[in-house]
């Protein structure tokens, strides 16, 4: 049976940097679309997709259920509540994914609120993915890194030519990620994201090159910066600028 390529989004955060009183950030809209609506629908129109399930904030489900019959979003399969923490969705999701994906299935798991990711980028994984077993997306690091195990002291400032920083999506075969996230829940840790739990577990990774402004909208200056680079993608397809 062939493999299928499934997506794992990820919106279970409140948001409490946005300082959005009403609205958590992945439905905070931008030309009349919420932020989660701009990211799946990369995945709906991406023609490998198969299906994407989605970890939501719990209150949110029913109103995220009726902005995807809204905008015409039909590859979700399932939406779950999210846990306390992102670690914790994932793992949710994962588990919710589990008795209708196959080991050789592939996921990318991505954030509800990173909508600048495209086609190329989402391509690029799924191949990665079968001709390496993973895929992390990243970027070099533009600025110098320095290491602070208290917060005060600078211990070390690594040569950050040969740093990176890690983006999404982040792919994998279904059978390796489930794993590595049932080890750390057996062992009683978390992590950052799947990199992390990756890294921690010494597994292989690979790194894949991202595509450009593929930025997270975290704060406030986020969501205006995004709002921005939004315009001018517009103009550009519309007036080949």
């Amino acid at each position: 049976m062939a493999e299928k390529v499934k997506v794992l989004i990820f919106a279970g955060g409140a948001g409490r940097r946005m300082n959005s009183r009403s609205l958590p950030k992945q439905f905070l809209q931008v030309y009349g679309k919420p932020i989660i609506i701009h990211t799946l629908e990369h995945f709906e129109y991406h023609p490998e997709i198969d299906e994407i399930d989605v970890v939501c904030l719990k209150n949110w489900i029913d109103e995220l259920k009726g902005m995807l019959k809204r905008f015409g979003i039909m590859k979700v399969r399932s939406i779950v509540p999210g846990g306390d923490t992102g670690h914790a969705s994932i793992c949710r999701g994962l588990d919710a994914m589990r008795p209708v994906t196959a080991d050789e299935d592939i996921v990318l798991i991505h954030d509800g609120v990173r909508p600048l990711i495209n086609e190329e980028l989402i391509t690029a994984n799924i191949s990665a993915v079968r001709k390496y077993g993973n895929a992390i997306t990243c970027e070099p690091a533009r600025e110098s890194v320095v290491v602070s195990p208290d917060g005060k002291n600078i211990t070390d400032v690594p040569n950050r030519y040969n740093l990176y920083v890690a983006k999404a999506p982040q792919s994998f075969r279904f059978k390796e990620i489930y794993e590595a996230y049932g080890i750390a829940q057996k062992e009683g840790y978390g992590t950052i994201d799947s990199a992390h739990l990756y890294g921690i577990q010494k597994r292989p990774m690979h790194m894949l090159q991202s595509t450009k402004n593929n930025m997270k909208i975290t704060e406030p200056a986020d969501f205006y910066i995004y709002k921005a680079l939004y315009e001018a993608l517009e103009a550009q397809q519309l007036y080949g600028l």
